[in-house]
């Protein structure tokens, strides 16, 4: 029997186009812009500490820039990229510059198994930073009372099985009782 689903976002509950045609392109568009202005904030230098990282340079502000809109431009999965972004989408979410896309179907399912006793989770590469402002500025309001908990990359890779077993470990909940939503 079933007692938690964990579901990704894009794709599952918002659209592939969403992220691709609007969060994107905001965060391509604003990060030169965003790290030099905060490139002094702890927050951020921690970030652009791991983006040094994960090169393995000592990389100068507008080498990490480059870095950082490459990925962008590759799509990686690389935790303090979507750090990052979330922070970045974080501005554009509360200008009122767009909305966190939910398919209205989606949104009455997720209220139904949530109302049935479900525990719902979400597992995105987005940054949990981030999945929580997507839920957060909807159409339909905010749903993060919907949720339990989220998972990002720092779980691991979407491709890894260990992230997966991770996410049961966390959960305490047998295998068998948790259905994932990709």
């Amino acid at each position: 029997m079933i007692r938690a689903i964990v579901t990704d976002i894009e794709g599952t509950t918002s659209s592939i186009s969403f992220v691709h045609d609007v969060l994107f392109p905001y965060a391509r568009e604003h990060i030169t812009e965003f790290i030099r202005i905060n490139a002094e904030d702890p927050r951020i230098m921690a970030h652009l500490n791991e983006v040094r990282d994960e090169v393995g340079e000592a990389l100068e502000l507008e080498a990490v820039i480059a870095q950082l809109i490459q990925w962008i431009d590759k799509d990686k999965k690389i935790t303090p990229l979507k750090a990052l972004q979330g922070l970045i989408w974080e501005r554009g979410f509360r200008a009122g510059d767009f909305y966190g896309h939910i398919y209205a179907d989606a949104h009455e399912q997720l209220k139904k198994w949530q109302a049935q006793g479900f525990d719902l989770y979400i597992y995105s590469s987005g940054s949990v930073y981030a999945q929580k402002l997507l839920f957060e500025h909807t159409e339909h309001g905010d749903l993060n009372f919907l949720f339990k908990g989220n998972f990002d990359t720092t779980t691991g890779g979407k491709k890894d099985p260990d992230s997966y077993h991770a996410i049961i470990h966390e959960l305490q909940i047998a295998p068998s009782e948790v259905l994932f939503l990709s």
